[in-house]
């Protein structure tokens, strides 16, 4: 086997990293993983270290979160040009976890993620499966790319993601989602985008969250995109209607069970690419982190089969 890397924040999950690291360290140590670790102490340095890992190691071990996976998938994909990367491996210890749901076996509806021993194992076995990954651009022209392995959102996904981060600490998993939506719920604008998907032609669309995702589940426990496949070279789209608090109530309990698909208020597509415009700015979430949080045109397109996933 040949070395890794692993990276773990200390504060994802709210304190989970932090207390468990000991155990996960001992835990690759017994089943014979040979690697460096760095713990992480400032937002976006986990990129710097997995877009340099490849001149080292085989592989990159994001311990955390989502928040913590996005970074290092964003590394390795400049570290690659956007060809194939060296191996990811994840240990799910965060606020939700969300793809690692999609690693197999997947996570069926409703499921609780693979504990962080399984995991290691997973590692251990080094057993890899190229996933796609979708990349954002805010502009034509922007030379800069953005990457997620999960999804992005435009509209109340991603004002709650801006709330989240004003969140009591005390308040966890799915919890501490919900608390954010509460806020968000007081003081939210349903913005108007044009969107076109792939060469189709585009339409004008009021739409309370338009969600664009390669993963099945977002905010811990949404299985907003329940169908979606990670490596089926396409991109599931959801778009909903502009649409009051009192049906947003109505629908939440739906996306918890996957069961809102047919709803009249949602239009589903699959995409390669997809291009939001707006005459006003608007918040873009991806993987929980707001890589743009005021853009008025952005462009969506998957990388088919870029992203080696241990499994």
């Amino acid at each position: 086997m040949s070395r890794y890397l692993v990276i773990y924040n200390p504060i994802a999950g709210r304190g989970r990293v932090q207390k468990h690291w000991p155990e996960v360290e001992q835990a690759l140590i017994d089943a014979g993983v040979e690697f460096d670790v760095v713990a992480t102490s400032a937002p976006l340095e986990a990129v710097t270290l997995a877009r340099k890992a490849p001149e080292k190691y085989s592989a990159v071990v994001a311990v955390g979160g989502d928040g913590t996976v996005h970074e290092v998938v964003n590394g390795l994909m400049r570290a690659s040009n956007e060809g194939e990367t060296i191996a990811l491996g994840v240990i799910p210890l965060g606020n939700g976890d969300d793809f690692a749901k999609v690693i197999p076996p997947e996570t069926s509806i409703g499921g609780k993620v693979f504990d962080w021993r399984v995991a290691v194992n997973k590692i251990a076995k080094g057993k890899t499966k190229l996933f796609d990954v979708g990349r954002l651009t805010s502009s034509p022209s922007d030379n800069d790319p953005q990457y997620f392995m999960n999804g992005m959102d435009i509209g109340f996904g991603a004002q709650a993601a801006l709330n989240f981060t004003k969140i009591p600490s005390f308040l966890t998993g799915m919890a501490a989602y919900l608390a954010a939506i509460m806020k968000t719920l007081i003081d939210y604008r349903i913005p108007k985008v044009t969107i076109q998907i792939d060469d189709h032609a585009s339409f004008e669309q009021s739409t309370t969250m338009t969600v664009v995702t390669n993963g099945r589940c977002f905010g811990s426990g949404f299985w907003v995109c329940p169908d979606a496949i990670v490596d089926d070279g396409l991109l599931n789209v959801m778009v909903a209607d502009g649409i009051g608090r009192a049906k947003i109530l109505q629908l939440i309990p739906k996306i918890t069970k996957g069961t809102h698909v047919n709803e009249p208020i949602l239009k589903n597509f699959l995409a390669k690419r997809v291009v939001f415009k707006s005459r006003e700015p608007f918040v873009v979430e991806a993987d929980g982190e707001v890589p743009y949080p005021h853009t008025v045109h952005l462009e969506v397109q998957v990388l088919e089969r870029k992203l080696r996933v241990i499994i």
